[in-house]
This record gives structure tokens, sequence and C-alpha cells, in this order.
């Protein structure tokens, strides 16, 4: 929904030339080292997803080296990333990672609170966690009108900038949360974050997360190892999702 302003409205097609011929010349020129990997991701993915697993595939290629999101072992570059990793409509373009799945999770010692005021409308006043509106995600008001429990206050509650501190809240016992499960997978399989219904009652995000690469960058061995592995390493929490869903409809 953004717009530019009138003066710059004015100059950006000579921007936009300008920062294609930028590209070029590092193409050209080869600006970035060989072995180093620029990404640019979704903010949740990147630091709840791939830090996490960035960390095991370092352990067996140490010589690799990685710029996300503007920060990591290397400097930002001039020009487009190596790799992107976002969710949305990209028209076919790119590689589909997984597709997420939103369900409600809070931590253990919060359990007893379902159904404490209502014993149908098990989320009648029970404390909301909610991240701010991502055109991808499914939200509280989303769950409560397909799955019910809940008749008054479907927004209230407090609302965090991302889903890193909206999960750092819920772990905390501050209230209960929508999320998506390959975002809190190891916290589930610890215990230290619990599902208060089954994962059936959950809803799908409108659309899968992409991997999309710049076609010059794509001949590098460096890359293409990652990328395989990134593919993998998707495929297997979408394997975790559908199991997750298919053990709860059983």
């Amino acid at each position: 929904g953004t717009r530019p302003t009138q003066e710059l409205g004015d100059v950006l097609a000579d921007l936009q030339t300008a920062f294609l011929c930028l590209e070029r010349v590092t193409d050209g020129l080869d600006f970035q080292r060989a072995s180093a990997i620029h990404i640019v991701a979704d903010m949740d993915l990147a630091d709840l997803w791939l830090a996490p697993r960035l960390r095991l595939f370092r352990k067996t290629r140490p010589n690799i080296q990685f710029c996300i999101n503007g920060k990591g072992d290397v400097p930002s570059r001039i020009g487009s990333p190596d790799i992107r990793i976002e969710s949305g409509d990209q028209n076919g373009v790119g590689e589909i990672l997984f597709q997420d799945y939103y369900v409600p999770v809070c931590n253990p010692a919060n359990m007893w609170r379902v159904g404490r005021h209502d014993p149908i409308d098990l989320m009648e006043g029970v404390g909301l966690c909610h991240v701010q509106a991502h055109a991808d995600a499914p939200n509280w008001e989303s769950w409560f009108n397909k799955f019910g429990m809940r008749r008054s206050g479907l927004d209230r509650g407090q609302v965090f900038r991302n889903t890193r501190l909206a999960l750092e809240a819920t772990q905390n016992a501050v209230g209960f949360m929508l999320c998506g499960l390959s975002l809190f997978e190891e916290d589930l399989n610890k215990g230290t974050l619990v599902l208060p219904f089954p994962a059936k009652l959950g809803i799908k995000a409108t659309a899968p997360y992409w991997v999309r690469t710049r076609k010059t960058a794509a001949v590098r061995p460096q890359l293409q190892k990652f990328i395989n592995w990134l593919l993998e390493e998707g495929q297997k929490t979408q394997t975790y999702i559908d199991r997750q869903v298919s053990l709860a409809s059983t």
C-alpha cells in the first residue's frame, strides 16, 4: 500500500535504471566473494525457522558465509540478493519452500484457563497475543469466526511487532497465540509450548513461502548446495506440518 511522493515519482524511473546499472556492474566485477550468500527473507521465517537450521548447515560447510537481511558474516552487497524467501503470490516464479499452518498455542501453565469462564465458548475471557497484520497469515478473529469458542473481544490483548516477540510472551504465559507450526516446532517437541486444541483446528496460510534465486548467481556451486539443502529442509517442515494435522484428524 506504500506509494511514492510526487517528488519521488518524478525521478523513480531514473532511479530504477540506475539500480539496474549497479546490479550489472556488481555481476560483471564480482564484488561479492564466491563463498558469500546474500539472502533477503521474511523476518519471522529468518529468525525462527532459518537461523536454528543454519547453525547445523554451517557445521558441515564452515567456509560458506551469509548475510541475511543485511546482517551476518559479510556486509550487504550492492544490487539484488542471491536468494529471496517470501510468502505471497509470486506468479509461479521460484520454488515452494512450504506452506504454513496456524494453530493456537500456549504455555502448559495456561491450559487451566481454557473453559474457565464458559464451558461452551472455551476461549471466552482468555488473554490473547496478537502479531501485527501479515497479509498471508490468519489472525485470532479469522480463527474464532471459523471455530467459534469466543463471543467477545476477538481483537483484545497485547499486539506485538513480530512473531518472535509474541512467542516469547506466550512462552512466559502472557496469553494464547495463533502461530504457524513451522515457527515453534522445537518448543512443541520440548513441551515448553503446547496446543490447547487438536491441530485440525487450524487455518492454512493463504500462500506458501517461495524461494527465488538471482539468475546470475544460480551457477555458483556453493549457492546451489545451499538451495538444495534449503529445499530439503522445507520439505521436512512440510512433512512435519502435514503429519501434525493428519494425526489430529484420526
